[in-house]
């Protein structure tokens, strides 16, 4: 693969300029223009192993009565309706409807404690909220008096009872039916108010200490993003999504509106542990997710072939080599060997095409966000013909700041920033960012909003990072994780997480700290299924998570990966001791966001005590 520069690369700014005035405006044009295609797939509720089918003009029949339903209830323009849910088919329509009213959605994860959502709600003046299931209606009631301002819950699953303060999604739907029947416009006339700075979103970042920020996202800043994406034609409307990741996070909720303004199909359910049996049977053309996905399917892939072992180890060993080869070769813009060339072949039918299919086989590409991707894992992905695309960007951004292309993507960078996005960097390294995707401010907390915001409009990423010669952008560290050892030397925490994880395949996390000490020390946590498997076969069978990880056998495993990691790092960097965890790090215990991001702080608080062991 040839190396070319950004501006070598052709976009189709029409798209850009020529981009709809709201969400709400997006989604009606799609309905118009493309109203038998399919729109969405979702899981049937009578039978989780089927998935039903949905065109755009079911979709927007469904959007249309359930926006006129939250008219019924008195929601106003920009007036915010919450959203507590899974990622899910009614979350979709919910999140369309509320725009469509001209209202703002305010994005609740369902992990979100009681006190919380009630800050969240509270804090967002939201009126009206959509609870997926009685666990969440239950977080509402508990906290109801501090939500003197929420005047109806919409239930989407199961029975309100004779709470008067909740009706279900369906009451509302009818609802909508019922003043549409009356008043057919209004909707309409709800949509062509809309303005393109209106708020559209409220999404409220997980962040590590304090109480979360609401990010006020405009109707134009989700527009541009999608039609900057469109414009460089990485997608089409025969591409198919498999969407599994939170819709209250930035990164879910930009991948939801980019079929609106290409027209591609979306296959949609939040349940992590079926992303890979799902994968093989809705055979997508492209998915986004979290590094730590892409990290877990190959450990398992690679720790099952090694506990194999044999004559399928060594083949499969073989394959990689000839991949690896092949990557490399096509990244410096040359072509393979001619030996390479034909073993690839055979190992594509050996090998490649088996793990291919375990991902249905149809990938065009993923999409990698939201934290760093290990470039070794990306680069093993490529050796068997699957295209890891790494992108960059934040809450603040609407999520799509810089992405690789399929056509020219590079290792251990971002890419290149998308059409109309500014970006420099700054005397001390931080990335700054400026764009209409940016957002308008913190909501009601103009203090945070200026620390963020520079009075030029660049927006503050709080990310270490350096940009080569052709554009490509390559994130050091978060600014705030980036220690000093009393030696005066600077480490990146992730950075040596990031190389780890390539090399272990049985580790979760890898927590690096060292600030103001002598020495480096990191809390491991470890992946429970490859851990488990590894277990079984070396006389751990049957024992507990805790048992496995504090086992000397463990230990000894986990350390020689420690000492490979050791051998490829600056003296100051090298971990000199470390202390396996005896459970996995969750999102419950806040130590990682919905979207599977390390909290880094918070892990440190939680296991302060072990940490201080390691300098005893």
């Amino acid at each position: 693969m040839a190396a070319q520069r950004a501006s070598d690369e052709v976009i189709d700014r029409s798209k850009i300029e020529n981009r709809a005035p709201s969400v709400a405006a997006l989604f009606v044009d799609r309905v118009a223009h493309s109203p038998n295609r399919e729109a969405f797939r979702h899981v049937d509720a009578a039978d989780p192993k089927k998935w039903s089918s949905v065109t755009w003009s079911e979709a927007g029949d469904r959007v249309r009565n359930l926006a006129a339903g939250l008219i019924v209830l008195g929601v106003q323009a920009e007036q915010r309706v919450a959203l507590a849910s899974a990622t899910r088919y009614e979350w979709v329509l919910a999140d369309l409807a509320v725009m469509c009213a001209g209202a703002a959605t305010t994005t609740v994860y369902p992990t979100t404690t009681a006190g919380d959502v009630a800050y969240i709600v509270a804090n967002s003046g939201s009126r009206i909220v959509f609870a997926e299931d009685h666990a969440q209606l239950a977080k509402l009631r508990e906290e109801r008096s501090e939500l003197g301002a929420v005047e109806k819950v919409v239930l989407i699953d199961g029975d309100p009872g004779d709470d008067d303060w909740v009706i279900t999604f369906d009451q509302l739907h009818d609802l909508g039916e019922e003043l549409l029947a009356e008043t057919p416009d209004a909707v309409h006339d709800r949509i062509e108010a809309i303005g393109p700075d209106d708020l559209a979103t409220l999404i409220y970042t997980s962040g590590t200490t304090g109480r979360p920020k609401g990010v006020r996202l405009s109707h134009s800043a989700w527009t541009y993003v999608a039609a900057a994406i469109d414009a460089t034609g990485i997608l089409d409307a025969d591409d198919l999504q498999y969407l599994w990741l939170p819709l209250s996070h930035v990164f879910g909720k930009v991948l939801l509106t980019l079929p609106l303004q290409i027209g591609f199909a979306t296959a949609v359910d939040g349940r992590v542990d079926k992303i890979v049996e799902n994968l093989a049977v809705v055979k997508p053309t492209f998915m986004g997710a979290a590094p730590r996905i892409f990290e877990k399917a190959h450990a398992r892939i690679v720790s099952t072939v090694r506990e194999e072992g044999g004559v399928k180890e060594k083949i499969f060993d073989w394959a990689i080599g000839v991949g690896l080869r092949v990557s490399k070769a096509k990244q410096a813009g040359k072509s393979p060997s001619l030996l390479d060339s034909v073993q690839h072949a055979v190992a594509d039918r050996l090998v490649y095409s088996t793990i291919r299919e375990r991902f249905g086989g149809r990938l065009k590409f993923f999409i990698s966000g939201s934290a760093a991707l290990n470039r070794d894992v990306a680069q093993w992905f490529d050796a068997v013909g699957i295209v890891v695309l790494e992108g960059y960007g934040l809450s603040e951004t609407s999520a799509a700041s810089f992405v690789n292309r399929p056509s020219a993507y590079r290792f251990g960078t971002v890419g290149w920033a998308i059409p109309g996005t500014e970006t420099r960097i700054g005397d001390d390294g931080e990335i700054l960012i400026k764009g209409p995707g940016v957002m308008s401010g913190y909501h009601e907390n103009p203090e945070a909003t200026a620390e963020a915001l520079t009075d030029d409009g660049w927006f503050r990423t709080g990310d270490i990072g350096e940009m080569d010669e052709d554009g490509y952008l390559r994130i050091t560290d978060r600014k705030k994780d980036m220690f000093k050892t009393s030696n005066g030397k600077y480490v990146a925490p992730s950075a040596v997480a990031a190389t780890f994880k390539g090399i272990c395949p049985y580790v979760g996390e890898l927590i690096v700290d060292g600030e103001g000490k002598s020495y480096c020390v990191a809390l491991i946590s470890l992946d429970a299924e490859s851990i488990g498997e590894w277990a079984e076969n070396h006389g751990l069978g049957g024992k507990s998570f805790a048992e496995i990880a504090n086992a000397q056998e463990t230990r000894n495993l986990i350390g020689g990966y420690v000492e490979e990691l050791n051998a490829g790092l600056n003296r100051w960097e090298q971990i000199k001791k470390f202390r396996i965890l005896d459970r996995e790090l969750t999102v419950e215990n806040g130590e990682i966001t919905p979207s599977m991001k390390l909290k880094r702080k918070v892990v440190m608080t939680n296991f302060s005590d072990e940490l201080e062991d390691l300098y005893n």
